[in-house]
């Protein structure tokens, strides 16, 4: 439950790495959200950041941990959105933080590709170890999801000799010109950035909440298989890129199935399957990676977010033979496998494995779920509830009158998204919408988090949706 407490100052911090109190991990406020300290700084920011970057609520934070952000005005919001599935470990967890003022102390950069360092080989030696691939594997790290999955589309491209990219309905992968070519949603991410990167194909997407009733899994992947063979040509496809749980696309979960379906279609005809893990990997979905619920064995991960606890790291994990098939010097970057940011995942994995968040994943899964489940029968307005682990969403549509009871329908209610997170914020619980239509809100609670809290984050939830749907 929310409590109030004296607002802190609105210097931020510059006292160096010092002992400090712990964050109580409850959602207190002390001024409205967001607070006059946080209004202030929006109108410093406005002077000089790009309108271009957005911000989803404008509250400036100052110190984080656990699953608690602090603001600026000494408000303590409860965090569902971990830095869009960023600190799957919470904010501030102290194996991260504990290697990284120890790397910090030791150096900063090199540049890997200049004068290597042992970091980054023990992070690709995790990696390895953990990734689902099927006999020997490789890794190479990068900063970002984007460059990750374009990196995956290189290697795919150098090993086939082919050119061909197959992604699906409502995908995301990234802000590049490639990625953004293979990503489905125009406005904010495509409109304006035109032209795209060529050879990017796209087939339909399994979408339970949307499919014709009774669709399997196998049924959805031969109506995809049948675009890719008949627009693309089996063999003109160097890669098949997939998120296992779609994720700005709506948290997508396909039907059973249709994983499998497409992983062997690309064994048989000689193209690469690309699983991208860059939301749903270590231990988000209730497993390390996503595509093992089903025993999917990629040819290629890519990754990021999860993986260094809040700093900037990514990869790509896969078969040897294929991670090799590229030149040397082919693949790099100045900043990837930055030293410091492999300290932080050396922390957060060690941390995922000593605090089983895989089964905390789990947990929350089995918690949240039921809570959502149950607003859903008084509110007929959420259409679908969806996802697994720690990543899981309510998909907003519109209601009809049918003989006085209100019946969901499948079309889009951005609206009602947008008013249910609006309270979310107001009410200090952090929130987050994404979708084709914008009409699903999506949680992504630290793995970490204590139940009290989740619990109190549902309470808030249930209040906003029971306010801005009609029952």
């Amino acid at each position: 439950m929310t409590t109030t407490a004296d607002p802190r100052s609105s210097t931020a911090s510059t006292s160096g790495t010092g002992a400090r109190e712990p964050i109580e991990q409850v959602r207190q406020l002390v001024t409205e959200v967001p607070g006059p300290r946080s209004k202030a700084l929006q109108e410093r920011r406005l002077a000089v950041v790009s309108k271009g970057i957005g911000s989803t609520l404008p509250v400036f934070v100052e110190r984080a941990e656990g699953a608690v952000l602090v603001d600026v005005d000494g408000n303590q919001l409860i965090d569902l959105g971990a830095g869009i599935a960023v600190v799957n470990v919470g904010h501030a967890q102290p194996r991260v933080v504990a290697r990284v003022q120890d790397q910090v102390q030791d150096f900063t950069h090199t540049c890997f590709m200049v004068t290597p360092y042992e970091e980054y080989v023990a992070v690709c030696e995790a990696l390895v170890r953990l990734a689902p691939i099927e006999g020997p594997a490789k890794a190479a790290l990068f900063n970002t999801g984007s460059e990750a999955v374009e990196n995956a589309v290189k290697i795919a491209r150098h090993a086939t000799g082919r050119d061909a990219v197959v992604v699906f309905d409502h995908a995301y992968h990234g802000r590049t010109n490639l990625t953004m070519a293979m990503t489905a949603k125009a406005m904010p991410y495509k409109k304006g950035f035109g032209p795209f990167a060529g050879e990017v194909y796209r087939a339909p997407m399994s979408y339970p909440f949307r499919d014709p009733e009774g669709m399997t899994g196998e049924q959805a992947a031969a109506r995809a298989i049948a675009v890719i063979e008949a627009q693309v040509g089996a063999d003109q496809v160097a890669c098949v890129v997939i998120e296992p749980v779609q994720g700005e696309g709506g948290f997508i979960e396909p039907a059973p199935g249709f994983l499998p379906a497409l992983a062997a279609w690309c064994r048989k005809n000689g193209a690469l399957f690309v699983a991208d893990e860059v939301q749903t990997g270590f231990a988000r979905t209730g497993d390390v990676f996503a595509c093992e619920r089903e025993g999917v064995r990629p040819d290629l991960v890519t990754l990021a977010k999860g993986v260094a606890g809040g700093l900037p790291l990514a990869g790509v994990v896969g078969r040897a033979d294929v991670m090799d098939a590229v030149h040397s010097g082919g693949l790099g970057g100045t900043y990837g496998g930055n030293p410091v940011a492999c300290a932080a995942a050396l922390g957060a994995l060690e941390a995922m494995a000593d605090l089983d968040l895989v089964g905390a994943a789990r947990t929350v899964e089995e918690r949240m779920l039921a809570r959502l489940h149950a607003l859903q029968a008084q509110r007929p307005g959420i259409g679908d509830v969806r996802g697994r682990g720690a990543m899981l969403a309510i998909e907003v549509v519109k209601t009809i009158e049918d003989d006085g009871v209100q019946r969901a329908t499948l079309e889009p209610d951005a609206a009602g998204a947008a008013a249910i997170s609006a309270a979310c914020h107001a009410a200090g619980v952090v929130t987050l919408t994404c979708g084709t239509y914008g009409n699903v809100l999506r949680f992504l609670p630290p793995l970490t988090i204590e139940p009290a809290l989740l619990d109190d984050a549902l309470d808030v939830l249930e209040t906003a949706v029971l306010s801005a749907l009609a029952g």
